[in-house]
């Protein structure tokens, strides 16, 4: 299968991922495991990021580096919210604001310049707190595993046509 349909919405990857998502709820000790993770290696050695990755490799190739940070990501999220990006859930108002976004705009262009891996997942762990774990699961995989200057620039647009105050 070509890696551009990784993890579109009815790939068999995000129905894996998906499936590994939901079992992680009847194991939270593993949940809790690689919530605890700093570092993309701490995901690495996780025994529950080798059954994600395995469930994957049976479907289709991925690159290790960008998986462990989906999983790392993934683990993060309290409720996948369909529908929005997560650019757009990103420029949602703040509860009781109809003009600030949940993710502020400096926070948002701060988080666009990010090119390594480690930084993002340390940025992206920070924006799926602010947005209180409700987050579009399978834009937030596609957009991690594809992070690149084509995903900041489609993020940005999402962003400012939702988030105008923020501009």
């Amino acid at each position: 299968m070509s890696s551009s349909y990784l993890f579109d919405n009815d790939s068999p990857q995000t129905e894996a991922l998906l499936t590994w998502w939901h079992e992680l709820d009847k194991n939270r000790g593993e949940r809790a495991e690689l919530r605890r993770c700093h570092k993309l290696t701490e995901v690495a050695f996780s025994p529950a990021y080798h059954r994600l990755r395995l469930a994957l490799i049976h479907v289709g190739s991925v690159n290790d580096d960008k998986l462990t940070l989906v999983a790392g990501l993934a683990v993060r999220v309290k409720v996948d919210s369909a529908g929005s990006s997560i650019a757009e859930q990103m420029a949602t108002p703040k509860d009781g604001s109809k003009d600030n976004a949940k993710v502020s705009g400096l926070r948002f262009r701060r988080l666009l310049k990010v090119k390594d891996q480690e930084d993002l997942f340390i940025s992206m762990s920070r924006i799926i707190a602010l947005l209180g774990g409700a987050v579009n699961l399978r834009s937030l995989a596609q957009s991690v595993y594809f992070w690149n200057d084509r995903t900041r620039k489609q993020w940005a647009f999402e962003y400012y046509s939702k988030a105008t105050n923020e501009a």
